[in-house]
């Protein structure tokens, strides 16, 4: 099984957002009282009393910018948590259980940006990374997969941008 590196939206990117998201807005912050949120800073769920934002943003836009691509019509903004404020980012390395644990979708993308494959994924309690890393062994047997997106079923969330192992 190979390990995949699970990325977090970037620190910088994240400040950035908190003061004007991709949207072009400027969002206000607000304390979860219920906690549970996934949060897409340090890949973690909020706790009760946490101060959040929630942003819109265009994951692959970064990607594309990083790469030199045109993902067109790809170029999807939709919303995400974020801390209020800057925090450590994600506490480990590897699978980002508290995001990647139910039902997701994971999106290949080729070096354009543009869709090439996907998968769902609906991980048995107890066993999300070995089903998390059989989907992204398949989407990565693909040469033209440049980049994976694991995205929430339901309401379509970015959570996570996993890149192939180095």
């Amino acid at each position: 099984m190979n390990t995949y590196d699970y990325r977090p939206i970037p620190a910088d990117v994240a400040a950035r957002l908190r003061e004007r998201d991709d949207a072009g807005q400027i969002r206000e912050p607000f304390v979860d009282d219920e906690g549970g949120a996934p949060l897409r800073c340090c890949l973690t769920r909020s706790v009760p009393g946490d101060t959040l934002v929630l942003v819109s943003y265009a994951p692959l836009r970064r990607w594309a910018e990083e790469h030199g691509a045109d993902p067109g019509a790809y170029d999807e903004t939709g919303p995400v948590f974020l801390h209020a404020q800057a925090c450590a980012g994600p506490r480990h390395d590897g699978f980002p259980a508290g995001v990647a644990s139910a039902r997701r979708v994971f999106r290949g993308y080729d070096k354009r940006g543009h869709i090439v494959g996907g998968r769902l994924v609906d991980p048995a309690r107890g066993h999300a990374e070995e089903v998390a890393a059989a989907a992204l062994d398949d989407l990565f047997a693909d040469p033209a997969v440049q980049v994976v997106h694991v995205r929430a079923v339901e309401f379509g969330c970015f959570h996570t941008e996993v890149r192939r192992p180095s």
